[in-house]
């Protein structure tokens, strides 16, 4: 399958998080965790460009150093609005199709990325949003990717976007005010992948510490390993599987 779209993959990523600060460049195998996560996703099949999308923060300075080390493109603009971030960052690599990563997801899988990628270039236009995240999330959280037009996020940011909007970037296209507006497309996983319990995402101390054990542990057997095998690996090292998951349940009940 070709694409007419050139399709970017955003990665949101800033120093000053207030759960763990400067989690998207502790290191794991000797590499910092953005640097992992650009890796996977230049293997996609899809993506023609990366960009990473930081803050005007002197704190965010070793973010764009990373990118242009790297060889990928960074954008600066707001912490806050990250929309606009977002969209700034779209429109500074002239960005058709847009795949929306955050750096919280250092182990993404670029099979299923593609796979959503792939969907949106099946089912559009009949569906303007395609995820396999949100509400409706079958897998692990942490291997997120939602595609979309970059014009469509540009309408959005061009048309009152309310703090949640500015938050979340892509909201618009799934929040109960648009009605059938964009047609949401929810990829729902069956069989191993089907684990909606699991956490690979980066927001505490214990996730880092399961995703650098997990990282470590499964790259010298396959560097291109799946979300099938971190899963599979998860429920061999059941302790560390479950502080990650315990202490997300008792600092956000």
């Amino acid at each position: 399958m070709t694409s007419q779209y050139r399709i970017v993959a955003s990665i949101e990523a800033r120093m000053t998080s207030s759960r763990l600060p400067g989690k998207v460049l502790m290191m794991a195998g000797g590499k910092p965790l953005l640097q992992i996560l650009i890796e996977r996703l230049k293997k996609s099949r899809f993506i023609h460009d990366i960009v990473v999308a930081t803050t005007v923060n002197t704190q965010d300075d070793p973010i764009i150093a990373l990118a242009e080390q790297l060889g990928v493109k960074s954008f600066r603009g707001s912490e806050l609005n990250v929309l606009d971030r977002v969209c700034g960052a779209a429109k500074s690599v002239n960005a058709e199709a847009l795949v929306e990563i955050t750096g919280d997801c250092p182990l993404i899988d670029v099979g299923l990325v593609d796979g959503v990628i792939e969907a949106f270039l099946a089912h559009f236009p009949e569906h303007r949003y395609f995820s396999n995240t949100g509400s409706e999330i079958s897998m692990p959280w942490g291997f997120d990717a939602q595609v979309f037009l970059a014009e469509d996020l540009y309408d959005i940011n061009a048309n009152n976007p309310d703090k949640e909007d500015q938050e979340h970037v892509s909201y618009r296209f799934y929040r109960k005010e648009s009605g059938d507006k964009y047609k949401p497309f929810h990829i729902k996983y069956t069989g191993e992948l089907n684990r909606p319990e699991l956490r690979v995402t980066l927001d505490y101390r214990e996730d880092y510490e399961l995703i650098k054990a997990a990282y470590e542990a499964l790259t010298p057997q396959n560097p291109d390993f799946t979300a099938v095998d971190v899963i599979r690996w998860l429920d061999q090292n059941p302790s560390v599987r479950d502080a990650a998951i315990r202490i997300r349940e008792e600092r956000e009940k």
